[in-house]
């Protein structure tokens, strides 16, 4: 298998700065023990299957009809748990994980859940009956009432609605009406009913048109609240009577309620045989009142013992369908008694594969016993990377990214401490680092009780998710926030102060005027004000006040740090990708990737690094000597970027002072660092120039030249051959050759070789190298800059809103106290934690992704994606809570 798993290579290493080794095998099962052997390596999670069948449909596989049956019962399951939840039942999930089911029990579970799907339905259906009858007998009920009270009303000659004369009958009708002859209505028919109180603006205006003014309508408010009798859903209705003569108008009337949806209810004639409906209406309706409670406990009862259980059997059909469905990826032998697939797993867990193939062939009852064969492959295989709940969120970080290649150095272990630290050096605040790791720490002492709650809030699951990254990052501005002894933008005076302000008062008066002279425009000058001892740990707390120049002494200090860590850290990347040319054993990289590239890297930016900590261990505040030279202070260091510069320029300088002294005070600097610095400077560009084509054709002509007399020899021996073959000799067959894999972007592959394409890539790798170097370590330079801002807004944050508080005395002072410190406290969460806290997260990933990944980290691999009944369980109920 080439560089890949072969047996008899070096013995399984742990994979925490690689991934795990991994090997294809195949397994032989019995047809019998195949579904058992299955559960139990769902149980494991550990093996992943090939898919031997990728030319046959879905639909023409061995175990379809299975698979269909799960979908089945998972239907029937999915419906119990939706009338489970409209009866707000709580549903019984103590987390249990049952084993899953033997193949026989899948036929008791089948009729268990046909019984009670069956059952459920005809209750269901017999409840929608009982309430449409409900609702129509309660509706008939209102429009006996109404109708009684009608026409009670009419007999005593009370008068009607305008809309009863707008016609001669219509007068007439009214005329007989205030005579006080209810009896005249016998003349006429009518019809009763209800209409949803919405329509009956229009009904009006319809019924009048339509029937041009030849009926007669009365309505009257239900006060109660109706439920529809089709959709079950709360209404408001009004019952309607209309009069009319003759059968074409009852046509036109029933057609217009039919059109408005409104419901007729057959209304008798004379108040006795209304008053005797309306009796036996109530009488039905007490009836059905007991029926339909009845009903409706039966149906309680049958869903809170169906809901003790759900879960647990929707947890088996997943298990049955998901070992069904990976079934029908196997292949199947001529005698169809065996099972053959093809599986990637770990080479260090093969043990515990082989005990759970026999555990499931004991289980089965199996005489045959299942057979696990390691087999060789060109095929690159899956990266699998061991995680636990500290480091998945590390290692969700990379993989973001890309999958690692197979066997590549894994940044993850690195970024464990890289990450963090970065993010808390452009994040560095005690403060705001505690209010970080205190969150954190709940997140972690209660992740329990916070896991079993399972809330589904997007923004808490990525907090929850990343709260061992959080509590390092916490705890790690904390760190960087004492090295800055910076605290809510105050600091802390832990060791006293190495500044005394010498100047006398005589020469402040004479340089600075009364408005110039407060606290805001307090300047330290390094020759007068240091006494020479420096601070032991961190940033000198009075230069909190020094606000004339502590700007320009942190700038400086940060900015300098900033590309210290920066090449440091992509000098570390440079270095890892050595360790992955050794384990690939690619020596054109270790010769004209890697030894260039740090060639080119030390000959600027780490001979820059060098000056960067020189200037800070040899050039004091009070002056000294350095190399021979005497130099008054830190005044006269040689500046770094005229000096990169001049680098650069080549240009010739002189070694010692460039005097630019005045009469009064001499100011002087050194024009460079040692003698003959211009001409070892030469040689540094010079070198670096020079690595830059040796990175650019060097690989490329050595694959050119392996590839030449590869062909060479097989040309050779063909030649042989013919040699032979003319003299009737025995013909000699040359061995078959391994194919070599790839090499994961390190080498190349056993196709013909196409220059065209390997200049192309090699071009693109030097580019981007070179002027990466550049723009990566400008880069870096974002860790000084939201430093930088993260530090002033706080400073703006304490002095324009807290600050104000300590103005005023008294109880107005204390009730300030308490208003602005809210204010501040909650502007400091929002702003300064989450919102700047999220910047300098994303500018840290950007860092690791494409500043330190880059020079050693392909990511063109892909994720092992074992068979494991967890992961199926959980992304099913995943996708459930996000419904």
């Amino acid at each position: 298998m080439g560089d890949y798993v072969t047996p008899g290579e070096e013995p399984p290493q742990p994979g925490i700065y690689r991934s795990e080794q991994m090997c294809l095998a195949q397994l032989y099962l019995q047809s019998d023990a195949s579904y058992q052997c299955v559960a139990e390596l769902g149980e494991l999670g550990l093996v992943q299957f090939r898919d031997l069948n990728p030319d046959v449909s879905s639909f023409q596989r061995k175990y379809v009809n299975e698979v269909r049956r799960c979908d089945e019962m998972e239907r029937k399951l999915r419906y119990l748990e939706r009338e489970i939840k409209k009866d707000q039942i709580p549903m019984l999930d103590t987390g249990e994980n049952p084993d899953a089911p033997l193949p026989r029990e899948m036929i008791d579970l089948e009729a268990t859940f046909e019984k009670l799907e069956n059952e459920l339905r005809e209750v269901n259906k017999n409840e929608e009956t009982l309430k449409k009858n409900f609702s129509e007998l309660t509706e008939l009920k209102h429009i006996l009432r109404k109708t009684q009270t009608f026409f009670e009303e009419a007999g005593t000659g009370e008068m009607l609605p305008p809309a009863a004369v707008e016609s001669e009958e219509g007068l007439e009708l009214t005329q007989h009406a205030a005579a006080g002859g209810a009896t005249m209505f016998a003349n006429f028919g009518f019809v009763a009913g209800v209409i949803q109180r919405e329509r009956l603006p229009a009904f009006e205006r319809l019924l009048w048109r339509a029937c041009r003014g030849n009926v007669f309508l009365r309505t009257s408010e239900i006060d109660d609240v109706l439920n529809d009798t089709v959709t079950g859903d709360p209404v408001n209705k009004c019952v309607f009577i209309i009069f009319f003569q003759g059968d074409h108008l009852k046509t036109k009337v029933k057609k217009i309620c039919e059109g408005f949806r409104a419901t007729l209810y057959p209304c008798p004639d004379t108040p006795q045989e209304r008053r005797e409906m309306s009796i036996g209406v109530m009488t039905r309706i007490e009836d059905l009142k007991t029926v339909l409670g009845q009903t409706q406990d039966h149906r309680h009862r049958v869903l809170v013992a169906a809901s003790k259980n759900v879960r647990m059997w929707l947890t088996k059909v997943r298990k049955i369908k998901s070992i069904y469905h990976t079934l029908n990826l196997f292949n199947i032998d001529v005698t169809q008694k065996c099972l053959i697939a093809e599986v990637w797993c770990p080479i260090a867990e093969l043990d515990r594969i082989k005990m759970a193939l026999k555990r499931g062939t004991d289980e089965s009852g199996s005489q045959v016993p299942s057979i696990l064969n390691r087999m060789e492959t060109n095929e690159a295989p899956p990266t699998y990377n061991k995680t636990n709940k500290f480091t998945k969120g590390f290692q969700n970080i990379v993989d973001a990214y890309g999958i690692a290649t197979y066997r590549e150095i894994n940044p993850a272990p690195y970024t464990m401490i890289s990450f963090p630290f970065l993010f808390a050096v452009m994040f560095g605040d005690m403060g705001h680092g505690a209010i970080m790791l205190l969150a954190a720490l709940f997140f972690i002492l209660k992740e329990k009780q916070l896991e079993a709650a399972r809330i589904k809030d997007e923004i808490f699951q990525t907090f929850f998710g990343g709260r061992y990254v959080i509590f390092l990052m916490g705890a790690f501005s904390i760190y960087t926030g004492f090295m800055y002894n910076d605290v809510f933008s105050k600091s802390i005076n832990t060791f006293g102060s190495s500044w005394q302000n010498t100047i006398p008062e005589s020469v402040i008066d004479y340089y600075l005027d009364d408005e110039k002279r407060s606290e805001s425009q307090l300047i330290l000058p390094p020759e007068t004000a240091f006494d020479g001892n420096p601070y032991p740990i961190g940033v000198d707390p009075v230069w909190n006040l020094a606000e004339g120049n502590k700007l320009s002494f942190l700038n400086s200090m940060k900015m300098k740090m900033s590309v210290l860590f920066g090449i440091a850290q992509m000098t570390f990347g440079v270095l890892l990708s050595y360790q992955n040319f050794i384990y690939f054993k690619s020596d054109l990289d270790i010769k004209y990737m890697f030894i260039p590239q740090m060639i080119f890297l030390s000959s600027i930016f780490i001979y820059l690094c060098i000056q960067i900590l020189s200037k800070w261990l040899f050039f004091g505040a009070v002056g000294g000597t350095v190399l021979g030279y005497k130099y008054p202070g830190s005044n006269c260091a040689p500046s770094l970027l005229i000096g990169l510069i001049n680098m650069f320029m080549m240009k010739s300088r002189n070694a010692g002072f460039v005097d630019d002294s005045g009469e009064t005070y001499p100011q002087c600097y050194l024009s460079t660092w040692y003698p003959g610095q211009s001409f070892f400077e030469t040689i540094f560009v010079l070198v670096a120039i020079a690595c830059v084509p040796v990175m650019l054709f060097g690989k490329p002509y050595f694959l050119w030249k392996e590839e030449k007399e590869r062909r060479e020899g097989g040309h050779r021996q063909l030649s042989v051959r013919a040699d032979i073959n003319q003299d009737d000799a025995e013909v000699v067959h040359a061995p078959e050759q391994t194919p070599k894999p790839s090499g994961h972007g390190h080498g190349h592959g056993d196709g013909p070789l196409e220059m065209g394409d390997v200049m192309v890539y090699q071009a693109i790798h030097t580019i981007e190298f070179v002027l990466g170097c550049v723009s990566h370590t400008a880069s870096y330079l974002r860790l000084w800059a939201l430093s930088l801002a993260h530090a002033q807004l706080s400073d703006v944050l304490w002095t324009m809103v807290f600050r104000n508080a300590f103005v005023l005395d008294g109880y107005t002072g204390a009730i300030a106290t308490y208003i602005l410190f809210f204010i501040f406290g909650s502007l400091s969460v929002f702003i300064l934690v989450l919102m700047e806290g999220l910047s300098a997260f994303l500018h840290a990933l950007r860092l690791h992704w494409v500043e330190f990944q880059s020079k050693f980290y392909g990511g063109l691999g892909y994720e092992f994606a074992p068979f494991s009944f967890e992961k199926i369980l959980a992304e099913e109920r995943e996708a459930e809570e996000n419904l």
